[in-house]
């Protein structure tokens, strides 16, 4: 297949003398692969430290310890075995690194030790089948992505935090005063998390129960009971009333700590949840909560929103001619497409089989149409080789509909639904309603 895009958007380099996962190296490219991302095989520790030397990427280092005994010291030419302290020496320094080891390796406590001080990211037993070792990396590339902000709600008086320094952590504090609207704050702001000190709780006990009997409530969300000084009975009768956790207040760097740690946690935790791991884009649930919370920020701002459907034109007719696997390289040639020409704001999920939503910030229903348009164009000009010489290009249709006259994310999505059918059945290839529809009603 050509094209200027590339097909994997993260690597794995993987030093190993000899295979040994079960099965076949070529069945674990294709896990990896379904999860987005390329194995890199190094039978030489020269090549792999080169290799990773001039890595600037998102990739990971995966090292089989057994590789040691099977490789020979440059500076003992006569031993056959590589001593794991020659290894970690000539391993730069600036990376981290994924081990695997034997059942009897791991047993050694030391060895462990000696791992986890020299820039280990991870290690994992071996024998290990090829699809939980790809969705164990595949776990580790999701760790290692965690610059989406997290919004914290707090009710009451500030503990005296550096928000400045919160902030550059990617964390962002709103503030709120009164219990008895907290939940429609909530509502408004998606956090995350949601802070309540010990004196608004005991002025209204019922705002946790409040905020979690909401039948849209996200399970994900947190809410934390802020406690200044010791008292079991409180804390009891607070968790008891729905609270998920409670950290002590007194000390302020201690408690931005805990909820910065607290916040990695629930980036991979949505990354994990809310994202489709063939593509890395959001997936129904990642979308249903992003969407509803942009459309609560465009209802604040008074901005325009714009919603596409999307489907591959015969898809069904691609996989019987070339193969599932085929069918899932289109398809992931199609979200690296769309993705490139997303702006600030915009939202892309891969909603399901061959169906992707994309929701476009600040845009109006024409400005969306120019848009996805001109996506459509870019995949179509996308060539696929199919078989030596024979390339082939591939389309898909679209539907728009637009927020003001749309107001919440189902009647969008069902608009728009609307509008891809009756894309295809004008002919595919194109996205409905067409411009000169739009201006009549606009």
């Amino acid at each position: 297949m050509a094209g200027h895009l590339p097909l994997y958007k993260n690597h794995v380099l993987f030093l190993s003398h000899s295979f040994f996962i079960k099965d076949n190296q070529a069945e674990l490219l294709l896990h990896a692969h379904k999860y987005d991302f390329h194995i890199r095989f190094f039978h030489e520790l020269s090549e792999f430290v080169d290799a990773v030397e001039r890595d600037h990427g998102d990739s990971l280092y995966l090292i089989d310890l057994d590789a040691l005994y099977n490789m020979q010291s440059d500076m003992h030419a006569k031993r056959k075995t590589l001593l794991l302290g020659e290894l970690l020496q000539r391993l730069p320094a600036d990376h981290r690194y994924v081990y695997l080891q034997s059942v009897r390796q791991g047993s050694r406590f030391i060895l462990q030790q000696r791992l986890v001080d020299s820039n280990c990211l991870a290690f994992a037993e071996k024998p290990i089948a090829n699809d939980v070792l790809v969705d164990k990396l595949f776990n580790l590339f999701v760790q290692q992505k965690r610059a989406d902000l997290v919004r914290v709600a707090m009710l009451g008086a500030p503990p005296g935090w550096d928000e400045a320094a919160l902030l550059a952590q990617r964390m962002e504090i709103l503030y709120h005063t009164d219990p008895q609207t907290l939940h429609l704050r909530v509502k408004e702001s998606q956090p995350d998390i949601v802070l309540i000190t010990d004196v608004e709780f005991e002025r209204t006990e019922a705002v946790v129960r409040v905020l979690k009997r909401n039948i849209e409530a996200d399970p994900v969300r947190e809410i934390i009971l802020l406690q200044r000084g010791t008292d079991p009975a409180l804390a009891r009768r607070a968790l008891d009333s729905g609270f998920d956790a409670q950290f002590d207040m007194d000390d302020p760097d201690l408690l931005a700590r805990r909820l910065l740690n607290r916040a990695d946690k629930i980036r991979i935790s949505r990354d994990l949840i809310g994202k489709d791991r063939a593509t890395g884009l959001l997936n129904k649930v990642g979308l249903q909560q992003k969407a509803q919370a942009l459309i609560c920020r465009a209802a604040l701002e008074g901005k325009p929103l714009c919603l596409g459907v999307i489907d591959i034109d015969k898809f069904k007719t691609i996989n019987d001619t070339w193969g599932h696997y085929f069918g899932d390289i289109v398809i992931k040639r199609l979200s690296l497409t769309l993705a490139a020409r997303l702006e600030e704001g915009d939202l892309l999920s891969r909603f399901g089989g061959e169906e992707f939503v994309v929701v476009f910030w600040d845009c109006t229903l024409e400005q969306g149409w120019r848009r996805l348009d001109a996506m459509r164009a870019a995949f179509g000009a996308n060539p696929f080789e199919v078989a030596p010489g024979d390339v082939r290009h591939f389309s898909f249709s679209g539907g728009l509909a637009a927020y003001p006259a749309y107001r919440s994310e189902n009647e969008l999505f069902l608009r728009a639904d609307a509008m891809l059918y009756e894309a295809k059945e004008g002919g595919r290839n194109q996205i409905r309603p067409l411009p000169q529809r739009i201006a009549q009603t606009g």
